[in-house]
């Protein structure tokens, strides 16, 4: 009797063991699905925000498009410009920014057709003088940027300095594609490049500065006839009018004293071609940053590159 006894205890026992098994695999199988379920709803979330973000895009090419179509120059008081507040969408929202950065200081301009241009290599100058940093700076993107292997100032720097380093690497001999790549030239530190960023910007072609948009430092660099305190004039002047030529801007600053000469003038423009668009989309627990570089000459502006992530 003992024996049967004894054997029903372990069966009683094998039977909890298998139950006990049974219900942990139960709620393990739950937990999984309720992962998986989690994950594809996060994934249709991304992807929906991902949407959303690239639909941003196509919504400022449309809004300057537009703008392009119906003015013939660009200032800060148009309704592109302006900050909105954030969209709702389904489950979400959405918020975007379009920004002018035709006045701001293109540093591919150092270098045209492969080679050095003094006359936008003394403006930078001018600009880091302004900003109290190294003028060293703009011999070392000089040659950072141009095609050969020499450096051309005192200062810069090739593929011997570099090469040197503990993690070696060559001059790029190109333009920039992008602000960040300043980091790997010579003397461009994180503060410097923070720095610079308010003030310069990376585009492929040469341009005009756009004087409806331009920082007063950016101003007084590319004007040789105009101070500082007198580029801080012209930008409060704008902000009262944005001015709808360069010819009208000379003659509202002339009759207030600063005496912009026309060789300042062929430095300067009131419209722009290039624009910056920065995003944000939310859907669910999903975020997607976007960032576009728009050309606009004519008609719907072009995607020079964009970002989604």
């Amino acid at each position: 009797m003992r024996k049967i006894s004894s054997q029903k205890g372990v069966a009683i026992i094998l039977v909890l063991l298998i139950v006990a098994l049974a219900t942990s695999l139960a709620a393990f199988m739950v937990t999984q699905q309720n992962l998986w379920q989690r994950q594809v709803e996060s994934q249709f979330d991304r992807t929906q925000a991902r949407r959303i973000g690239v639909a941003a895009i196509h919504w400022a090419r449309a809004v300057l498009s537009e703008d392009g179509r119906v003015n013939s120059y660009d200032h800060e008081k148009e309704l592109w410009a302006m900050r909105l507040p954030a969209m709702p969408v389904d489950n979400g929202e959405v918020i975007g920014l379009i920004e002018d950065r035709q006045g701001l200081f293109n540093l591919n301009n150092l270098v045209r057709n492969g080679a050095a241009s003094p006359a936008d290599v003394a403006q930078f100058q001018h600009l880091l003088e302004i900003l109290s940093l190294p003028a060293e700076l703009a011999t070392a993107l000089v040659d950072w940027l141009d095609m050969d292997s020499e450096t051309q100032y005192p200062g810069g720097a090739e593929d011997v300095y570099y090469l040197a380093l503990d993690q070696p690497y060559r001059a790029a001999n190109r333009p920039l594609a992008e602000l960040s790549e300043l980091s790997r030239v010579k003397g461009f530190d994180r503060r410097t490049i923070e720095m610079l960023s308010a003030y310069t910007t990376v585009l492929p072609t040469p341009g005009l500065i756009n004087v409806n948009f331009a920082p007063p430092e950016v101003l007084a660099a590319v004007m040789e006839n105009v101070t500082l305190p007198e580029a801080r004039m012209i930008v409060l002047e704008r902000a009262v009018q944005p001015f709808d030529s360069v010819a009208s801007m000379q003659t509202r600053m002339i009759a207030k004293g600063v005496k912009v000469t026309p060789q300042d003038l062929t430095q300067l423009t009131v419209s722009s071609e290039y624009f910056m668009v920065n995003g944000r989309a939310k859907v669910g627990r999903a975020q997607v940053v976007t960032q576009a570089l728009l050309h606009r000459v004519s008609g719907w502006p072009s995607v020079v590159w964009q970002s989604v992530q």
